[in-house]
This record gives structure tokens, C-alpha cells and sequence, in this order.
């Protein structure tokens, strides 16, 4: 099966999810992330809430094939200060193989629960991926075009245990959601500590929310753009030899809830990647932990 193929089948799917939601009878879900895709704001989940998103990912870099990516994200609301996910990653590169490249769990925490001006996040990831991973969902160090050429039976080789933390910064202005990322990242061998950056901005086109429930009304759409790249290492930090994408992103939400992502991201510098378009598909499942609680306790009865 050729890799159109592939992506053909994948959208189909994701349309068909998407129409099945659209017949659950449950609220509208307030979107979390936003539109971003690299850059986390300081909105947490709903404590009970689970989210699932596909966040994917297509290009083709310079001497290498087209591949599309993506990390399967289950995001669960713990506490109102604490919001944990789960992401499980693949890819599929033309000419080569479809192969899963691993998992990440990651913690956010948020450390004020009250709105300020500046809210802090820290977020902290275990990493357990191969070399051949291409979901891009940080550039951090060095990464670079050559990070997605090699030949998958190749690149799996390569193991990437790694602990990530980030600390995020995000404010709320007159309908604006402004977020600032810095990410450190360390390889368990003993490769350096990698850094990167992400930062967006984003706002609904519309603030005031219209009285009946609407799939095509402008406070349903949100606009933005974020940049994200590579900051080199401990031992040679800067932006020498690093990637850096700049993305604008819009968001459509419908009356249902599920929320439609799409961003085409612009490399930079000569290290980027020159084009690489993301989307996404995402859907909040409200009070998911009560309901799976009461479904164990009743022994299965609904």
C-alpha cells in the first residue's frame, strides 16, 4: 500500500470518528491547547475530563522521503492543578515501512490555581522513542533535517530514553491566550542537555458568544501562530546549526465539541525542514473518570 494510500485511509477515519462524535449528546468541551500543536499554554485539564487527540504531522525533507507521523494523545484531568497524558507515537515514510517508534508520559503542574498576569506550569516527560520518531513535537539542540532521512530499519535502532522539563509560561489579555515555552532535555546515556523554545499567541474571532449552540459561529474558530526551535546544548548554546519553524494555526471547534487542527509550519533556517504541515483531530470526553468508576462499582450494570 502506497503511502497516499496510507494518509487517504488515516483522514477517512478521522472523518469518521469526527461524525460519530457529532451524534453524542454531551456540552461543547472548552479547548485546551488551543491551536497550538508545539507550544503549551497554561490551561489545564478539567479535573475528571479525558481528552484524545491525534496530533500528525507530514513533509518532505531534502533528501529524504515524504513521511507522515502521529502521536495518539490520551490527556486526563487529575487534579484542577495537575493533568497528565499519555502519547503513543508511529510513523510512515514513503518507500520505506509504517512502524510505532514508542511512547511518552508526561505531567504538568500548574503552581498558581488563581488567574495572574504571568501563570506559571512546570512539565516534566519520560521519553521511551527510537531514532526513527518524526512526530516533531519539540525541536530541541540540534535537530534537523538529517534526523529525518535515515532508512527506518536503521533509525529504530537508536534508543531515546529521555527526561524532558519545561517551563511554561502563559497569560491571558483582552481575549489573547499568549504562551511562552523553554524546554531542557536530557538523553539517560550520556549525550548533553539539549534546549529549545516554543512560544504562540492565539484569539477566538469572536469573544461574545452567540445564544444557540452553533458549529460555524466565529467564537468556535481560533486563530494564531506559534515559532518553535532549537536552542544547541550546554556545550554549545545558541542558535548555531539549529531549526526554527514559524506556524501560523487555526482551530475550528463544532457544536459537539470535536475540534479540527490544521498549521503549516515554515523552516527558517537551512537546518529546517522548508515545509511541514500539521493536523489534528481532538474530542473531550466530560467526567470520563466518574462514569468509568461508576460502570466498576455497578459491576458492569449500566
Amino acid at each position: 500500500m502506497s503511502l497516499n494510500d496510507r494518509m487517504t485511509r488515516t483522514l477517512i477515519r478521522m472523518a469518521l470518528i469526527a461524525c460519530a462524535f457529532t451524534a453524542i449528546p454531551q456540552p461543547p468541551a472548552e479547548a485546551g491547547e488551543g491551536p497550538f500543536f508545539v507550544t503549551y499554554s497554561h490551561q489545564m485539564e478539567e479535573p475528571g475530563n479525558l481528552e484524545i487527540t491525534t496530533k500528525n504531522i507530514t513533509g518532505e525533507p531534502a533528501g529524504g522521503n515524504r513521511f507522515v507521523a502521529a502521536a495518539l494523545e490520551f490527556e486526563y484531568g487529575l487534579k484542577g492543578w495537575w493533568t497528565t497524558e499519555v502519547y503513543l507515537d508511529g510513523q510512515a515514510t514513503a518507500g520505506d515501512s509504517t512502524i510505532f517508534t514508542g511512547f511518552r508520559w508526561e505531567n504538568r503542574f500548574r503552581l498558581l490555581m488563581r488567574e495572574h498576569w504571568i501563570n506559571p506550569v512546570l512539565y516534566t516527560e519520560f521519553e521511551d522513542i527510537n531514532g526513527a520518531d518524526k512526530t516533531l513535537l519539540e525541536v530541541v539542540g540540534h535537530d534537523g533535517i538529517d534526523d529525518l532521512t535515515g532508512v527506518n530499519a536503521e533509525s529504530r535502532v537508536e534508543k531515546q530514553r529521555e527526561i524532558e522539563a519545561k517551563l511554561i509560561l502563559g497569560s491571558y489579555f483582552k481575549g489573547w491566550t499568549i504562551a511562552e515555552n523553554f524546554i531542557a532535555e536530557k538523553n539517560l546515556a550520556h549525550a548533553p542537555f539539549e534546549f529549545g523554545y516554543a512560544a504562540g499567541v492565539s484569539r477566538p474571532l469572536a469573544l461574545e458568544a452567540s445564544p444557540a449552540r452553533c458549529s460555524f459561529c466565529a467564537e468556535n474558530v481560533q486563530a494564531g501562530v506559534e515559532i518553535y526551535g532549537g536552542l544547541g546544548t550546554h556545550q554549545q548554546f545558541g542558535f548555531r546549526e539549529t531549526s526554527h519553524y514559524v506556524a501560523p494555526t487555526v482551530a475550528w471547534t463544532l457544536a459537539n465539541g470535536v475540534m479540527f487542527t490544521v498549521s503549516p509550519s515554515f523552516g527558517v533556517t537551512e537546518t529546517s525542514v522548508p515545509f511541514l504541515l500539521r493536523f489534528g483531530v481532538s474530542y473531550e470526553f466530560q467526567q470520563a473518570g466518574r462514569s468509568l468508576r461508576r460502570l466498576f462499582t455497578s459491576g458492569g450494570r449500566p
